[in-house]
């Protein structure tokens, strides 16, 4: 393919040791994207793998003009291997999809449908899972509902299949463990969202890579994703509203060993309820200097990045509507 055609669909997909899933992903995906009759690549991220999934993926595009790999220096997560993916792709939709064939590439061609409706995401909610109930599926429910409920995005199944339109993808800043929340950053730029349903096979060949511990560190991503959207992205709206809540108990107890002291002549220096207050005095000073210090990180991180928290759904020029600009 000539480096300037235009590309219509970008798969990334994250491989760490896959050798047993790397043929059949490439011969299923590319079975649905030329039904398709789309412009399309693939790309294929090896996340430092230790087996022959490198060599495998060397092999493929040397046969297909539409696969590229890409190569990470070692092993970085899934999280990094997406990023690397969707800042190398060329497409105006971006699938982010697993290697391992639980999600089918079959169910591709739905997700595109959906999302040439105007959607800025579309996601891909799993039917009919066949994990282990304890250690996959409850704790995926429940991660789920608290991300919905924290972020006001109503995608039921946020870590799954996803769709993104190619411009939108390319401007996220993803850190690790954020790919589970796509749908939700998406949705807080002001992008539109969807969801289809698709199918939840078991993993074509190898083992799975998560554990129960992965639990934990989703809990820290959906109390970092209420935080970012939280009080309108401003680190000073929520430490200082603690910190005025902490000075205004203290006055309150003050005032009434205050009272105290002057009316009943009860000693009030070496109260608990006096060192008490000057303790929450402090606390609530380093409630507000934390507040500060984030708010000028946050400020030099987007001015640094050149961050836009909103997405923009048209421009009226002399009564016309006008695409935004890319």
């Amino acid at each position: 393919m000539s480096e300037n055609q235009e590309i219509e669909i970008s798969i990334v997909t994250p491989m760490h040791n896959e050798e047993g899933c790397v043929h059949e992903f490439h011969r299923r995906i590319s079975s649905a994207l030329k039904g398709m009759g789309a412009t399309y690549e693939i790309l294929l991220v090896n996340d430092g793998s230790t087996d022959s999934t490198a060599d495998i993926i060397c092999e493929l595009s040397r046969t297909d003009p539409h696969l590229h790999g890409i190569f990470l220096a070692r092993n970085r997560g899934q999280c990094t291997a997406i990023y690397a993916g969707i800042q190398n792709s060329r497409g105006r939709y971006v699938v982010i999809m697993d290697g391992d064939l639980q999600h089918k590439p079959e169910e591709v061609p739905s997700l595109i449908e959906e999302i040439r409706k105007g959607y800025d995401l579309v996601s891909g909610c799993r039917q009919k899972r066949e994990e282990s109930l304890v250690l996959r599926r409850i704790p995926s429910k429940i991660a789920n509902y608290l991300m919905r409920a924290t972020s006001g995005c109503q995608i039921r199944d946020m870590g799954g299949l996803s769709c993104v339109r190619g411009n939108l993808a390319r401007r996220l800043a993803l850190r690790e463990g954020q790919h589970r929340l796509i749908p939700a950053l998406v949705w807080s730029m002001g992008g539109s969202v969807s969801e289809v349903p698709i199918s939840a096979p078991p993993r074509f060949a190898g083992r799975s890579h998560y554990g129960i511990g992965r639990s934990i560190d989703v809990l820290f991503d959906i109390v970092m994703l209420w935080f970012q959207s939280s009080f309108k992205q401003r680190p000073i709206y929520l430490f200082g509203r603690i910190s005025l809540s902490l000075f205004g108990i203290a006055s309150l107890v003050m005032i009434w060993l205050l009272y105290e002291k002057v009316f009943m002549g009860v000693h009030m220096g070496t109260r608990p309820p006096f060192l008490g207050c000057i303790l929450l005095y402090l606390s609530s000073l380093g409630f507000m200097s934390t507040g500060f210090i984030l708010e000028s990180l946050a400020n030099t991180y987007d001015a640094v990045m050149e961050n836009k928290t909103y997405q923009i759904r048209e421009i009226i020029r002399n009564g016309e509507s006008c695409p935004p600009e890319k």
